[in-house]
């Protein structure tokens, strides 16, 4: 089982964001499994947990392809963002290790109540570019954005999950439509 820690730690440890206690996160919250393959100190995907925890968002952080898959056994996820990067295991050489972004996506796309997902996709040509973001809605992405390096990056990002929670949650947290 995961321990509920706030998200301010490693990147490359599954951690629930502060109120998800116990078992399993609040029900009554919304679940964002929040991928992320960069080694940035202060990088957008530490600094997304905090803007969205004061709304109510409870960030699952995971740094590998596994530990994505144990945050997903472990918590209801609402919505996703995947990096598409994101190497399936923990490895000290990160060119050598297998990405397993779009194994993620996969999962994620079985499960009974599949989230809506965001993909950061990886830089790329722009051949490359079309095919990777052809593929990630194709596996049921509701958006594909370059990885947010400024300000106005991380805002778009924040809209793009504006968006998700008001096409499939009609603006309300997923426990709270009954």
């Amino acid at each position: 089982m995961l321990n509920a820690r706030p998200n301010h730690h490693a990147p490359n440890q599954p951690q629930p964001g502060s109120g998800a206690e116990g078992s399993g996160a609040n029900p009554n919250r919304l679940n964002l499994l929040l991928s992320y393959a960069g080694w940035q100190h202060e990088s957008w995907a530490d600094r997304l947990p905090r803007l969205l925890e004061p709304m109510g968002v409870t960030s699952l952080r995971a740094g590998t392809g596994r530990e994505a898959t144990l945050v997903i056994d472990s918590f209801p996820i609402h919505m996703a963002v995947v990096d598409l990067s994101l190497p399936l295991d923990a490895n000290p050489d990160p060119a050598g290790a297998p990405e397993a972004g779009p194994k993620l996506l996969e999962i994620l796309r079985r499960l009974d109540q599949p989230p809506p997902t965001v993909v950061i996709k990886r830089a790329r040509s722009h051949r490359e570019d079309c095919r990777e973001i052809n593929a990630a809605l194709r596996a049921g992405a509701f958006a594909v954005i370059d990885r947010p390096h400024t300000q106005t990056d991380l805002e778009r990002l924040l809209e793009v999950l504006r968006r998700c929670l008001t096409r499939y949650y009609q603006g309300r947290w997923p426990g709270t439509l009954a």
